[in-house]
């Protein structure tokens, strides 16, 4: 699949891609192109083969498809191109949604040892230590200055989406 048969086949708008010719004998002209699969991501099919509609939108403006691509704001079916980006696989782990423990802060945990909050952060596949706290909003703030330091604009503060 090239960018110059997207453009054929699509044109974009607002995050979709919508048909530009019939298909076969379905009548799609103008057309919403994709449907949503069971993992939250919306597929097209072309010329009998699947391709997520994010890696099509990418491919569509950009001309070429990265190994890995990320929705910035974490919405598997929000495909407007500028809520995706080129990134590794650290950086896509790094803003992926998380499930808080019993702190309800990512990367805080209570030391029931040391009575104390303890912080750390995993970095390019190594926990980084932080430190002890007394508090639970010292810890948090001392995740989140990390947060900034080790992931940049990839990081995902600890709250859900």
């Amino acid at each position: 699949m090239t960018k110059e048969e997207l453009h054929e086949l699509f044109e974009y708008k607002d995050g979709n891609l919508y048909w530009k010719v019939d298909r076969f004998t379905k009548k799609c002209k103008g057309k919403k192109a994709g449907s949503k699969c069971k993992n939250g991501y919306e597929h097209i099919q072309i010329n009998y083969k699947y391709i997520y509609s994010h890696r099509a939108i990418f491919l569509y403006h950009h001309g070429y498809l990265p190994k890995i691509l990320d929705h910035i704001n974490g919405i598997r079916d929000d495909n407007r191109i500028e809520n995706l980006r080129e990134v590794t696989s650290f950086q896509n782990a790094w803003n992926m949604k998380i499930k808080l423990g019993s702190s309800g802060v990512k990367g805080v945990t209570w030391d029931k040892a040391h009575k104390k909050w303890f912080a750390q952060i995993r970095a390019k596949n190594k926990k980084i230590y932080i430190g002890r706290f007394e508090s639970l909003e010292d810890a948090e703030q001392a995740y989140k200055s990390h947060l900034q330091l080790h992931h940049g604009e990839y990081t995902r503060d600890g709250t859900l989406l």
